[in-house]
């Protein structure tokens, strides 16, 4: 079993940054892609940025060139780095990996437990 645990969220102001991190935790584990989705209010769950082990990247259209997203391999953590925060971005942020046991064979989703991120004057 994969655990995420998500750091980081909260209030921000428009125009402003904020940073969310992830890690994966569990024993004998090995994660493929990692990312961050969120979900807005009345809202499917959307994909917001993903990178795979090799660090290749993929965004939502609406976060390129304001958001990067990152990751440390050997610590099994992926960090999202949000600047120039629009009202619009305001959502409940999921952390994401896909993962599999070291003795298994097939791959399977997990999910953080969520963060709220609020942006608002």
């Amino acid at each position: 079993q994969v655990h995420l645990v998500e750091f980081g969220g909260g209030l921000v102001q428009p125009g402003g940054i904020l940073k969310l991190s992830c890690v994966a935790s569990g024993s004998g584990f090995r994660v493929n892609v990692m990312g961050w989705f969120r979900q807005a209010p009345g809202k499917q769950r959307e994909l917001v940025a993903v990178i795979n082990t090799g660090g290749t990247t993929n965004y939502t259209d609406s976060v390129k060139g304001r958001f990067t997203i990152s990751r440390d391999n050997a610590k099994n953590m992926v960090v999202l780095q949000a600047n120039s925060l629009k009202p619009e971005d305001t959502a409940v942020y999921y952390c994401y990996a896909n993962a599999r046991g070291i003795l298994r064979t097939t791959w399977a989703d997990y999910w953080g437990q969520g963060t709220q991120v609020t942006v608002s004057s």
